[in-house]
């Protein structure tokens, strides 16, 4: 079969995830309960860091909203429970058996990456397990990052732990941090929002078997 003359050379063989194309279905379960919650309450908790961040440096947002002592407070309880449902999730076997799959890489998440690098989206071009290579270096890069975050955000809490000129250190590497989540968050959301499936998946604990197959080929449910 001939591709249309308006489609692009290389284009993937597919048609694009718009939410419909995998309605009706056979589906497989990919999340369990106890990792939904723990994605939801990382999320709520994540949003409200950023929320209150953004209205910690932002002007406008700070003469909007006002009552900066509360926001304060707000931004520094969210911050330090973010770490909560993780650990919280460690009881649940499937998030434990997830979290392990998440911290290999093999030979395949090698070729995923250099797939991507050439914004080659053709699905034979990015084998990928239950998490492709793009979500481990994202769920590592952001453990990494609520971690130095964790510990910038203590020592300019608690101001007795650490001399002036760590506390200043730590000040400059929370700020430029924190607004690199932001953008990273963003890129997140976004993509999420584009992939309509992957989405319900975390809603719903199940994916289309056909879905599976084609953006997840060596996953085996």
């Amino acid at each position: 079969m001939t591709r249309p003359e308006t489609e692009a050379p290389g284009a993937p063989d597919r048609t694009p995830d718009t939410g419909e194309r995998f309605a009706g279905a056979v589906r497989v379960p990919r999340f369990a309960p106890a990792e939904r919650w723990v994605h939801r309450v990382t999320a709520v908790l994540m949003g409200v860091c950023v929320a209150t961040a953004a209205c910690l440096y932002l002007p406008q947002l700070a003469e909007l909203v006002g009552r900066r002592e509360l926001v304060v407070r707000v931004h520094e309880w969210s911050g330090l429970l973010l770490p909560v449902p993780v650990l919280a999730g460690l009881v649940s076997r499937a998030f434990r058996k997830d979290l392990r799959m998440l911290n290999r890489f093999g030979p395949h998440d090698g070729v995923w990456l250099r797939a991507a690098l050439r914004r080659d989206a053709r699905p034979e071009s990015r084998p990928a397990g239950k998490f492709n290579a793009g979500q481990k270096v994202y769920a590592a890069w952001i453990a990494g990052a609520v971690l130095v975050m964790l510990g910038t955000g203590l020592l300019m809490w608690f101001t007795h732990l650490a001399p002036l000129v760590w506390r200043t250190s730590a000040t400059f590497v929370h700020d430029w941090l924190a607004l690199t989540i932001g953008l990273v968050l963003a890129g997140h959301i976004g993509m999420a929002m584009a992939r309509p499936e992957a989405r319900r998946g975390l809603r719903t604990g199940s994916v289309s078997k056909e879905w599976a197959e084609e953006e997840h080929p060596l996953w085996r449910p």
